[in-house]
């Protein structure tokens, strides 16, 4: 009996498998072309009939939509201050019961060199003070 083999031409698997990847991008890339296609269709009848109602009620609308903007800012601003101000009140916590949050380092670091600064400019006052009463006591 003889034996029949079998074997597979990787010329043949390639050009299937470029035949495959292929059919499946035109099929879905048709398909997403089709479904934009819709898209702006339904998006321009919508406009054409809401144009209209849009113009009849634009001078509601609009100080209604700013009103809303202005109102949802001041939301979204109290809460951002709200949720910086917690962390400070927390960092501080930390600070202030010695657990060393992060930056502690540097706000150390920044209030020594005020500190010495500080001393620095008491110490020329000083200087300047005694200099200025014995240049006044000369005359």
């Amino acid at each position: 009996m003889a034996q029949i083999q079998t074997r597979h031409d990787p010329q043949k698997q390639q050009l299937s498998h470029q035949v495959a990847k292929t059919t499946t991008a035109v099929t879905l890339g048709g398909s997403l072309m089709v479904l934009s296609g819709l898209t702006l269709a339904a998006t321009v009848i919508g406009l054409v009939l809401a144009t209209p109602l849009l113009v009849i009620f634009s001078p509601v609308l609009v100080p209604a939509a700013i009103t809303v903007f202005l109102i949802l800012a001041g939301f979204v601003a109290s809460g951002g201050f709200g949720a910086v101000a917690s962390f400070l009140f927390y960092w501080m916590y930390k600070y202030a019961t010695g657990k060393h949050p992060i930056g502690a380092d540097q706000l150390d670091r920044a209030r020594e060199k005020l500190t010495h600064a500080a001393h620095d400019v008491k110490e020329r006052a000083e200087q300047f003070g005694q200099q200025h009463v014995k240049g006044s006591q000369g005359t």
